[in-house]
C-alpha cells in the first residue's frame, strides 16, 4: 500500500531512502487522479522492489511548491533523493512501469 507523504515524513521515506520511491501529487476534487489512484496501488503492490507514496496537494501544498506541481495527478520517480521522472496526467500502467524500470 502507498505511503501517506507529508511535509514531515518526506525527507526520510523519499529523499533517504534506499529503494526508487514513486510520488503520487493527488487532490480528493481531482477526477483524473481518482482514475490514476487504483493504477498506482497496483504497481505498489506488484513491485515490492520500490516504494510508493501519495501526496495530498490541497493538504500539503508547500510540497506541491517545492516540487513546482502545476496541474495532477503527477507522478515522480525519485532515486537517491534526486528526481529522475516526471509524468503528468493520467498514464497507462505499462508508462509507469517503463518509467520505473529505466
Amino acid at each position: 500500500m502507498p505511503i501517506e507523504l507529508t511535509a514531515e515524513n518526506f525527507e526520510n521515506e523519499v529523499l533517504r531512502s534506499d529503494k526508487p520511491v514513486l510520488v503520487d501529487f493527488w487532490a480528493a476534487w481531482c477526477g483524473p487522479c481518482r482514475m490514476l489512484s487504483p493504477v498506482v496501488d497496483e504497481v505498489a503492490e506488484e513491485n515490492p522492489g520500490i516504494k510508493v507514496g501519495k501526496v495530498n496537494v490541497d493538504e500539503q501544498g508547500q510540497l506541491a511548491m517545492q516540487f513546482g506541481i502545476m496541474s495532477i495527478p503527477t507522478l515522480m520517480l525519485f532515486r537517491n533523493g534526486k528526481n529522475v521522472d516526471t509524468s503528468v496526467g493520467v498514464v497507462p500502467k505499462a508508462e509507469i512501469l517503463k518509467m520505473i524500470n529505466k
